[in-house]
């Protein structure tokens, strides 16, 4: 180890591989993360705004939500690893549409099995 890489070592920059996060970094991050959340709350909780645009934010914000939580405090970027910043993205993507669709799949049949109910309270037709 010549002296310029044991300075380094010594002062905590050692091998980063050309990233330098800081907690300007972090709070920048946590900043977004709290905007990204708030906002869709907001438009929810008014009631003001156009269901399909609001649905439409949430999940805009919600894509946007994963791309300031990998870059910020996953640390993944373009130049780290090769593709395995792709293969995150791609891994988030499939893991994001399985539970989606699946949810929606669930809810829609238990919408269409659930059992009518009379108007007197009791069970049948």
């Amino acid at each position: 180890m010549n002296d310029a890489t044991h300075k380094d070592a010594a002062h905590g920059h050692g091998d980063t591989h050309g990233h330098a996060f800081t907690i300007r970094g972090y709070l920048t991050g946590f900043l977004l993360s709290v905007v990204l959340t708030a906002l869709p709350f907001w438009m929810v909780m008014s009631g003001n705004f156009d269901p399909h645009a609001t649905a439409i934010t949430i999940i805009a914000f919600a894509v946007l939500q994963i791309i300031v939580h990998t870059v910020s405090f996953l640390h993944l970027n373009s130049s780290s690893e090769g593709g395995w910043t792709l293969m995150a993205y791609i891994f988030t993507a499939v893991i994001v549409l399985i539970v989606i669709s699946g949810s929606l799949w669930i809810m829609f049949h238990l919408n269409a099995n659930m059992m009518p109910m009379s108007a007197d309270g009791g069970f049948g037709s």
